[in-house]
């Protein structure tokens, strides 16, 4: 039997048992109308007294207003269960159980339990619209969080720390506000960006907040304002005037610059590099700037080959990029890990050697000596530059030591999180998802070079604590890109 003739059965059997209820209701009626015959005594009725008529079990006067209001809950309880009945029955029909029918019924209330809890809860007949007040907070929350990327920013304090720790900073009060003004201005950065491509978006990527509708225009841009205003109020609380017209208004000019004017121009790159570059010297506060300049500079080449490559993240037409990215990760490799200086001191140690014949071939016992030092100068220059050569390359020992292995596990741990993706993105430079992972790397692989640079300017133990917060970074990026 289907569902629309139980529904007429149980409309029908709802109106019969309400006819009949008010067809009680009216014989009530007029049986109470007529007049009550006289009793043979004669004797009037005696009154309630007034305990009985306080009393909830003293029966009261009844009359035809009564009997009718009796009469119409009678007939609503009927309708109730009649109703309830034909639902049950359409339920049955249909398949779902009912977990009220289980409930009625012990001797069956194993069964039926299990029944229930395998059975697919059904969804209501029609949403309200309405949702609570945590509830959509959260979801206004979850809005802003993926306006401004918010897990990326798990990437930029190790620019301050790096550039703290070059300088001889201690990893201080004053240089977590400097880390905390810097995150609050990448944030505005990525809402200004969200703002500005607000129409780019809407055809390349609807589903963002600000095209989407999620969030409004004006919104992100005041999100972008307020975010940058508590940036530089944090660089000023931790460093005063100097810091804040020396560091971070250079920094926050640098990043609005590049999202309203030089993103689509060829110096976008640069000017994001420059922002990095920037970054890195943010954290050395008051001091000279120079001795954080190669770790700015490394921080700043990686970015550049990063953003030449995101600019081919939608169209999938990289390509050349991706080869461009390997040779810098290469680069940035060698400078990071501390191996390009000892090769340039065993260049230099074995060009200190070699430019100094006349001290190697010149003995002091005589002029007859020079002649026979001259026929056997080769292996003698040799010997002696493979000795100093051997003095100059780290020893085991010396590789061993925390100040030396851990950035050369971040090295390769940055390697490893670039070039796998890189490589990827150069054999398939069409396919634009390998390259947004390319770029989704790239943003990652900032934490092992940081942890690299780290652990050169003599903190190991910091840079183990920012290298592994890259496995927590991509396991974020899974619910809110970072690119």
């Amino acid at each position: 039997m289907s569902t629309t003739r139980l529904s007429g059965l149980g409309r029908a059997a709802v109106t019969a048992v309400t006819v009949a209820a008010l067809g009680r209701a009216v014989v009530s009626t007029v049986t109470a109308a007529r007049p009550a015959r006289p009793s043979g005594s004669g004797a009037a009725p005696s009154r309630p007294t007034a305990r009985e008529a306080s009393s909830p079990r003293a029966p009261g006067p009844r009359g035809p207003l009564t009997d009718l209001a009796r009469a119409a809950r009678e007939a609503a309880r009927a309708a109730g269960s009649a109703f309830r009945a034909a639902r049950g029955e359409a339920a049955a029909q249909s398949g779902v159980i009912d977990a009220g029918a289980s409930a009625a019924a012990p001797d069956r209330a194993g069964a039926d339990a299990s029944a229930g809890a395998a059975a697919p809860r059904r969804s209501r007949p029609y949403d309200t619209g309405y949702r609570p007040r945590s509830v959509a907070l959260r979801q206004h929350a979850r809005d802003v969080a993926e306006l401004v990327r918010a897990p990326a920013a798990l990437t930029v304090p190790g620019d301050v720390l790096a550039g703290a720790l070059a300088v001889g900073r201690p990893a201080g009060g004053r240089t977590l506000l400097l880390a905390a003004s810097s995150v609050s201005l990448y944030w505005a950065g990525m809402a200004l960006n969200d703002w500005a491509d607000r129409e780019e978006d809407a055809t390349e990527r609807p589903e963002r907040p600000v095209p989407s509708g999620r969030i409004g225009a004006g919104t992100a841009l005041g999100i972008a304002a307020g975010l940058t205003a508590t940036g530089l109020g944090l660089g000023a609380l931790a460093g005063g005037r100097r810091v804040l017209l020396r560091r971070t208004l250079p920094l926050a000019a640098s990043v609005w610059a590049y999202d309203l004017g030089l993103k689509r121009t060829p110096f976008g790159p640069l000017a994001m590099a420059a922002a990095r570059f920037l970054d890195v010297l943010h954290g050395t506060g008051p001091a000279p700037a120079a001795p954080a300049l190669r770790a700015a500079a490394t921080v700043g080449l990686h970015t550049w080959a990063v953003t030449r490559l995101s600019r081919h993240e939608v169209d999938g037409e990289a390509g050349h990029e991706p080869l461009v990215s390997l040779a810098v990760t290469t680069a940035t490799v060698l400078g990071a890990s501390g191996a390009a200086a000892a090769v340039l001191g065993s260049r230099g140690a074995a060009g200190a050697v070699l430019g100094r014949p006349a001290a190697l071939r010149v003995p002091p016992d005589g002029p007859a000596a020079p002649a026979t030092l001259r026929r056997g100068s080769p292996p003698v220059a040799d010997a002696v530059t493979t000795a100093t050569l051997l003095t100059r390359l780290p020893s085991l020992r010396a590789l061993s030591a925390p100040r030396t292995s851990v950035p050369l596990l971040a090295s390769a741990a940055y390697a490893t999180t670039c070039a796998r993706s890189q490589w990827a993105a150069l054999r398939t430079p069409q396919d634009p998802a390998r390259v947004r992972a390319a770029v989704g790397a790239g943003i990652h692989a900032l934490l092992p070079l940081q942890a690299a640079l780290v652990a050169r300017a003599g903190a190991p133990r910091l840079a183990v604590v920012l290298a592994a917060g890259l496995p927590q970074a991509a396991r974020l990026a899974r619910k809110v890109s970072p690119t």
